[in-house]
């Protein structure tokens, strides 16, 4: 129950069977276990010491399984970045996450990612290595027969109850929390996915979400590795590529947001493309449009299409079935994975179970709010469950919203929007929107005397943050709605766009 042996054991039982094919770079199970004891390797010659942090702010990719294996062995925690993340947002989890060694690509959709963090204090890192071949071969080139012998040594010591991962969430105050989880429970995630997907050593999954995000790296990498799968990483979705690299390598598995399958069943050409190797879709929101997911059962061929509910405090803590009929997986997500207990508490959703984390880096009072003594997790969300025990999203408890897949969190981008040198004050909520499911729109408040038009707001958020937390629609208003505590009344916000 380690990352390392769950490698061994794949490379052990299939080593000749490819793992994993980008562009021109194919390797074989064996081949991936090789290359990440190199890297691994050159880690520990580099200095990287047990228990260190390594940050990984890449798109998805061969180098990037490759350096989770190795740093895994080292017996160093991963610390996943965005890819959408501007340099002050990334600069952040590098901070709070101490992280010595950061492996970064030099350009990724028009973005320096070495550039966009060169004037942040950061004084733990030591070292950046990107994923080209120069600073990639140069790292390799320092390994020493004394770094390998103690990368095997490393990778054999680690233990199911050592810290695998922190995964940063950002919390309802707008300041990220790292989730802190062990091998043990990482390696559950993935091996329940696997049982829930029924993923084997014959299957080959399109990897459109990315690997920063639990879907992308505990649903994906490791289930592939765990079930001898063959691993195909997308840098990014574009629905062309995808339609004809399904027909070319015979794609099976295809996991991803509800727009994603949007985008497949609306595009022009789909009947050009040969669809026919599909079997497993695997998706997840609060509102699935039951339309959406008879089309997807009736226009494409996959033998079923789950529907289920995760957060990264807990793994994938319930999913619906093989059977289940459209309305079901479209209006729930799905009865307890085994293993799983659910309660609902005053319309909250509470969980436990052996993929629940350990704890909030370095933040006791907020691990103290959400995990009780006795293991359960108040998740803040609200559901509710049907007779058949299906569970039913009815709300996102602090307005949480869900844009193309990822999570969006008012707070922190209000909080982002206030340093915006015009603005007074903001509020953002969630709203709808046919393409993406919602998208943020910001109530803005300015200074006295400023003059910055919507647009204007618009352009400079593009430029200071992710590209889904980005506001596509500002209002300017005189003042926000306050109740008697001071909080804003959201719900007034949503009733007058409703009217406009």
């Amino acid at each position: 129950m380690t990352i390392p042996a769950l490698l061994a054991a794949a490379a052990a039982r299939s080593g000749d069977h490819v793992a994993i094919v980008d562009g021109d770079t194919q390797l074989t199970y064996a081949e991936l276990q090789d290359a990440a004891r190199s890297f691994g390797a050159a880690l520990v010659a580099a200095g990287l010491e047990p228990g260190d942090r390594v940050a990984i702010w890449a798109p998805n990719g061969a180098r990037w399984v490759t350096a989770l294996f190795g740093l895994s062995s080292a017996g160093a925690t991963l610390v996943p970045i965005n890819t959408r993340f501007k340099g002050a947002e990334a600069a952040e989890i590098l901070r709070r996450s101490k992280a010595r060694i950061l492996i970064t690509a030099a350009d990724f959709l028009g973005t320096d990612y070495v550039a966009a963090i060169r004037d942040a204090e950061l004084p733990d890192l030591e070292r950046i290595v990107t994923v080209d071949d120069r600073e990639w071969d140069e790292l390799l080139a320092a390994v020493t027969a004394e770094a390998s012998a103690e990368l095997e040594r490393r990778a054999a010591a680690v233990s199911d109850d050592d810290v695998s991962d922190i995964l940063f969430t950002s919390g309802t105050t707008g300041v990220p929390k790292g989730v802190v989880q062990t091998h043990r429970s990482t390696v559950q995630v993935a091996t329940d996915w696997v049982a829930m997907t029924g993923l084997t050593a014959g299957d080959r999954y399109l990897m459109v979400n990315p690997y920063f995000h639990m879907f992308g790296l505990k649903a994906g990498i490791l289930a592939c590795v765990a079930a001898g799968a063959m691993m195909l990483p997308e840098p990014v979705f574009d629905v062309d590529r995808a339609l004809a690299r399904v027909g070319k390598e015979q794609v099976t598995v295809l996991p991803g947001a509800p727009t994603l399958y949007q985008s497949i069943l609306d595009h022009p050409a789909r009947a050009d493309h040969d669809l026919s190797s599909l079997r497993v879709a695997v998706t997840g929101a609060a509102d699935i449009p039951v339309e959406l997911i008879k089309r997807v059962q009736d226009e494409l061929p996959f033998e079923f299409v789950i529907a289920g509910y995760g957060l990264t405090e807990g793994g994938t803590a319930t999913a619906t079935a093989p059977g289940d009929d459209p309305a079901t997986v479209a209006t729930t997500v799905g009865r307890p994975r085994p293993g799983f207990e659910l309660r609902i508490v005053n319309d909250e959703i509470l969980l436990r179970g052996g993929t629940v984390m350990s704890h909030y880096l370095d933040d006791p009072e907020a691990t103290a709010q959400v995990l009780s003594d006795d293991g359960w997790l108040r998740t803040g969300d609200l559901g509710a469950l049907d007779d058949a025990g299906n569970l039913r999203i009815i709300g996102r408890s602090k307005d949480m919203f869900i844009v193309g897949g990822f999570n969006a969190y008012p707070a922190e981008i209000e909080n982002a929007l206030l340093r915006h040198p015009d603005i007074q004050q903001a509020a953002v909520i969630g709203i709808p929107d046919e393409r993406l499911g919602e998208v943020g729109a910001a109530f803005v408040v300015l200074r006295p005397g400023a003059t910055v038009t919507p647009d204007q707001v618009i352009a400079w958020s593009r430029d200071e943050m992710a590209n889904y937390k980005v506001p596509r629609r500002v209002e300017l208003v005189d003042a926000l709605p306050m109740n008697a505590t001071g909080k804003v009344v959201k719900d007034e916000l949503r009733e007058r766009l409703a009217q406009t």
